[in-house]
């Protein structure tokens, strides 16, 4: 299955990052949960830093446009295969700036692309 590095992910059960990291585990997919709180989501620990990560298939965002300056570069490094603008975070800037280093970038809710078996 596709590893999935979640940017903005949350133990709080009411947000859509945390959803979006359950549904993902459910079916199947490996998750790396990445963000600035402390605890675990889907049963794995929430990262606090940015750890280098190999293989990585897909980035699913769930940081708004006005915070996400301090990860392009990073999640750039990464070299994902896509990049996933859930809503709200849309950033034309950085489609640019992806699809430079052969990225492909889409607006699109994680969530519904699991519910459809798109993902």
């Amino acid at each position: 299955m596709k590893k999935t590095v979640i940017i903005g992910a949350t133990p709080n059960p009411s947000r859509y990052a945390f959803f979006a990291a359950e549904r993902l585990t459910q079916k199947g997919h490996e998750i790396v949960p990445l963000g600035i709180k402390k605890g675990s989501v889907a049963g794995i620990p929430i990262i606090n830093d940015k750890p280098q990560i190999v293989d990585v298939d897909t980035v699913t965002m769930y940081v708004g446009p006005q915070k996400q300056n301090e990860w392009i570069d990073y999640i750039i490094s990464l070299k994902p295969k896509r990049i996933i603008f859930n809503p709200g975070t849309e950033n034309p800037i950085f489609y640019q700036k992806a699809a430079a280093a052969g990225i492909f970038t889409e607006e699109a809710c994680t969530l519904v692309m699991l519910s459809s078996q798109t993902y």
